[in-house]
């Protein structure tokens, strides 16, 4: 349970460098290709060129060789252990061990109303419990609308 919250939090700041460490990438690709195209062969989306000339390209992060089709450039990256934790979360069911993350998802759920049989239902406690719970719902119906 801790590593789904872990992953979970992590995944929060996936549009940020938080945690991120940086990581020098050198790769060949075609010669003379465009900054477009560029974009596509290095899998860089909304890649822009910051400037252009006959022998290469720059941009944000990176320069490619339009002679030699060497790209030169830095992405940052989760650790390999954070980024295991990342994709384990956003698991879809091509994934081999997707069965797990139903199997988590169907015990929180037990563990949400099950909880309300932990205590008699005419009691101070209960009442309070469903009011948090009532509580809860609105907010989440709020954000979601939001």
């Amino acid at each position: 349970m801790a590593i789904y919250a872990l992953s979970g939090v992590i995944m929060i700041f996936r549009n940020t460098d938080f945690l991120k460490i940086e990581k020098q990438i050198v790769r060949t690709v075609e010669p003379g290709l465009t900054a477009e195209e560029l974009g596509e062969a290095l899998r860089i989306r909304g890649l822009r060129a910051e400037s252009e000339t006959e022998g290469e390209i720059v941009f944000r992060g990176g320069i490619y060789d339009r002679e030699s089709g060497e790209a030169r450039y830095t992405r940052k990256e989760l650790p390999a252990v954070l980024k295991a934790f990342e994709e384990m979360h956003k698991a879809t069911s091509d994934r081999p061990l997707f069965f797990l993350n139903v199997f988590f998802g169907v015990s929180l759920l037990f563990f949400v109303v099950s909880s309300f049989f932990m205590f008699l239902p005419k009691s101070r406690i209960m009442k309070i419990g469903l009011a948090y719970a009532v509580a809860g719902l609105a907010l989440s119906v709020v954000m979601v609308y939001i």
